[in-house]
């Protein structure tokens, strides 16, 4: 089983793995340029989000590319990282939120694989957005790494590259969501749509506009990140050992990407 890594805001190296090798993959969407290696036993698939250093903003991030890359090369299970902010008093910078839910705000973003044409009308579906197995995976490793982990919640994805006002944030609120961030949708729909296993470790950087008192900045979040990079990187590799070789969830059930053999 291939498992892939996608790395968000503060995790852009694969340092997390050894015997490295860069690798370019050609996609109907553009070139991708990934991280190949072993890590906690298995081998594994590192692809930095916003690219090396974190050079390309969230509503630009090539997502069909990074999504069809991860599939062409035969990875199963994606663990992706994220950086957000919380709607919740009781969810603090520093924790993280393994997600089970997801409100998707972003307005320009290409949301899907299946556009018509010759491979005809798809709809799939999302009632389990989140791999349970890459979940409950999550939630043991977070807690082996030290870090306190909340098992659900719902995170509401916004256009960016601002951050949202304190209205928002309000209505965000009141529909249900728990954290904020910029990048987890189309991401989570285009794996369900190759038929991944995706699960997403959202790691608390700051409470969201209007309840953290000052400005908000994009350094603090980068900051908090970086105070929390070995664990977090203890948390993945531990992540991609305890998931299960054998898949027994719903995530490979869709018809697969146009266009696959």
């Amino acid at each position: 089983m291939l498992f892939g890594i996608i790395g968000g805001s503060g995790l852009y190296d694969p340092e997390i793995l050894e015997e490295v090798k860069t690798e370019n993959v050609a996609t109907p969407f553009g070139e991708v340029d990934v991280y190949r290696g072993r890590g906690g036993g298995r081998e594994v698939v590192f692809l930095p989000r916003h690219g090396p250093g974190h050079t390309v903003p969230p509503h630009l991030v090539n997502y069909r590319a990074n999504i069809w890359a991860l599939w062409k090369l035969g990875v199963s299970r994606v663990i992706a990282t994220a950086a957000v902010g919380s709607l919740r008093r009781r969810l603090r910078p520093g924790e993280a939120v393994i997600v089970d839910q997801f409100l998707d705000f972003t307005k320009s973003r290409p949301s899907t694989f299946f556009t018509g044409g010759a491979y005809g009308v798809v709809h799939v579906d999302y009632t389990e957005p989140y791999c349970a197995e890459v979940r409950r995976a999550l939630l043991a490793a977070a807690r082996e790494a030290g870090i306190v982990a909340h098992d659900g919640g719902c995170y509401v994805c916004t256009e960016g590259p601002r951050f949202e006002t304190p209205a928002e944030i309000r209505m965000f609120a009141r529909l249900g969501a728990d954290v904020v961030g910029m990048t987890g949708v189309p991401e989570v729909v285009l794996a369900r749509e190759a038929g991944l296993c995706y699960g997403t470790v959202a790691v608390v950087t700051n409470y969201a506009a209007g309840m953290a008192g000052r400005p908000l900045s994009h350094q603090e979040v980068l900051d908090l990140m970086a105070e929390n990079t070995t664990r977090l990187r203890k948390l993945l590799v531990r992540t991609v050992e305890l998931v299960p070789a054998e898949r027994n969830c719903r995530c490979g059930g869709g018809p697969g990407l146009p266009g696959m053999e």
